[in-house]
């Protein structure tokens, strides 16, 4: 069985970055049928993530399905333990609040935690030793490099530009603070009435609309209409700027809606029950 119910649909671009209000935050979310998904405006001009907290909370009664670019949770089955040699939650809500505890960061960021941990746990530069000692994957991560999907990033490997650790972490703090009031698919069962959440990854959206390996970046109106048509969508409404944030939020939020009865999204062959609780697995990847 899978969720049918659901008739809106949200994906949030999100952002670990350090202070208060982050620019790199975007929210886009649509209904069903055909419209192109919008941006919604943050409460003060620019999100904070509190702010979306408090959206979400105000969503967890309604149809919607809500997708977020960040990981869950770290690597557990590959070595047993999310931060071996440290006395960490062996499952995922657990963990969150582990995370939530050790990070006093403002706007539930979690820099310190990952700077305290530096070359012991997390990769943030030379100083810290050989980097290909910290790339621990995800079973999901590993599955969908193996499929030929391309090289995932880890949450060990705090530094550049490509790296998901800071925002995976204050992701998670998000999540410790929404529990229980909506559903975080698979570590919960996809409920069957009100909002759930799952993890995205926006390059699989960007591929599924036809954007090429390499640029899945959309930076113009043209483009983003291309893709969105790809999807069953039909075009969205001019914006004053497009970022990748922006873009990246209305196309995922698109393509959330077109592969929501997805049986195989719901029910990835290589999703285990330990898998689940522990790791969390990303939608989308089958």
């Amino acid at each position: 069985m899978i969720p049918t119910h659901f008739t809106r649909f949200a994906a949030i671009d999100w952002s670990g970055a350090k202070g208060a209000r982050h620019p790199g935050i975007a929210l886009a979310l649509c209904e069903t049928g055909a419209a192109a998904p919008t941006l919604v405006s943050p409460p003060r001009g620019v999100w904070s993530r509190a702010d979306i907290l408090h959206w979400l909370r105000d969503q967890a009664e309604t149809p919607l399905l809500v997708g977020f670019d960040f990981s869950f949770a770290p690597p557990y089955v590959e070595r047993g333990a999310y931060l071996p040699g440290e006395a960490a939650p062996t499952t995922a809500p657990a963990f969150w609040g582990y995370v939530d505890a050790h990070a006093p960061d403002a706007d539930l960021g979690a820099a310190s935690f990952l700077e305290s941990r530096r070359g012991t746990h997390f990769y943030l530069g030379a100083a810290d030793g050989t980097k290909a000692d910290f790339l621990h994957f995800r079973r999901c991560e590993a599955h969908h490099n193996a499929a030929g999907f391309g090289k995932p990033s880890t949450v060990y490997d705090a530094i550049g530009a490509a790296q998901v650790a800071k925002a995976s972490f204050a992701g998670m703090r998000l999540l410790h603070h929404l529990a229980p009031a909506i559903p975080v698919w698979p570590i919960d069962p996809a409920p069957h009435t009100g909002a759930c959440v799952v993890e995205i990854y926006t390059t699989i959206a960007a591929r599924a609309a036809g954007v090429r390996k390499g640029r899945s970046k959309l930076r113009d109106a043209a483009a983003l209409d291309t893709a969105l048509a790809t999807l069953g969508s039909r075009a969205h409404t001019p914006l004053a700027r497009y970022t990748d944030h922006a873009t990246d939020a209305i196309l995922t939020a698109a393509w959330l809606r077109e592969s929501a009865a997805r049986t195989d999204f719901w029910h990835p062959s290589a999703l285990t029950p330990q898998i689940a609780r522990t790791e969390g697995w990303t939608f989308g990847i089958s």
